[in-house]
């Protein structure tokens, strides 16, 4: 019998809809006088504009890399045998988890009036020496404090739930090998990890590029500060905040083409098992049973 595709009118409809409506957002977006985009273009590419990029692209790295070392140290402890251990990376979720980021960085920008001199050593020994907090927990220590620390907590979850994906089996058969905790966690635990935490992950990337937003609170120059410097002074309110919208969007975009390019590199072996028939995998089983 003749097979009759479906016809979705319905699909088609919706389609059609959405795209009446978006033509007419565009054309409202481009006849409106009140978007100013001579404005727009001319500060897209402002020195103070560009200077806020720059730091919002740095402190998204330096507070992903504390987040990602931090966060992989948490997860170990959190599935660590130690109580002590899983009951230290316990307590740092919940205060990390528990609290408004927002509410995390205006505490590390006043860190001084709790702790005016910070010092390093024993509770009821020597010290190893004193330091002034308003000398070194400048505003991007403080930045980098709240972002990272918190990035910390919530990429020791998803480590640890990429951790966990991966079955017993394959611990114990390296260790029946001989191989060392070490060897076994980095040549078999997390390859095979790493398939599950990187979406999360860069998920996280992602936000935490928008997330650095919350650090003009305490006055560091990034981008939505820069824009928010101009506009207080020529009152060019919208207009500025779409050239920081811009930029937003095209960073996005970009970590978004690495993320698939990395999920791709990682998926790589799941690719290879599905183009291999279910026949020569049952084949090359028996050969290997065979051959036992």
């Amino acid at each position: 019998m003749p097979v009759v595709p479906l016809r979705h009118y319905g699909r088609w409809l919706a389609a059609a809809v959405l795209l009446v409506v978006l033509a007419g957002l565009v054309v409202s977006m481009i006849t409106n006088p009140r978007f100013k985009w001579e404005i727009v273009l001319q500060y897209l590419l402002d020195d103070s504009i560009i200077s806020g990029l720059l730091m919002t692209i740095w402190l998204t790295i330096a507070a992903m890399a504390i987040g990602i070392v931090l966060g992989t140290a948490i997860a170990l402890m959190r599935i660590s045998e130690n109580p002590v251990l899983a009951s230290v990376a316990s307590g740092y979720l919940w205060v990390f988890r528990g609290t408004p980021l927002l509410v995390q960085l205006i505490f590390w920008f006043n860190l001084s009036a709790l702790y005016p001199q910070i010092t390093l050593g024993f509770p009821f020994g020597p010290s190893l020496g004193n330091f002034d907090a308003n000398q070194y927990i400048t505003v991007y220590v403080a930045a980098l404090l709240g972002l990272g620390l918190n990035e910390g907590a919530y990429m020791s979850e998803i480590v640890r739930s990429g951790l966990n994906s991966v079955p017993v089996g394959q611990r114990e058969a390296a260790e029946a090998l001989g191989m060392s905790n070490f060897r076994v966690m980095w040549r078999i635990i997390l390859p095979q990890a790493m398939r599950v935490i990187i979406p999360p992950t860069g998920n996280q990337l992602i936000g935490m590029l928008k997330t650095t937003s919350l650090v003009s609170v305490i006055a560091l120059q990034e981008l939505l500060y820069s824009a928010q410097l101009i506009y207080s002074a020529n009152f060019q309110t919208i207009p500025l905040l779409i050239v920081a919208s811009i930029w937003y969007l095209v960073l996005t975009t970009v970590l978004s083409i690495g993320q698939y390019f990395l999920e791709r590199h990682f998926g790589r072996s799941d690719r290879r098992t599905a183009m291999v028939p279910s026949d020569d995998v049952t084949d090359a089983s028996a050969q290997i049973v065979g051959s036992a």
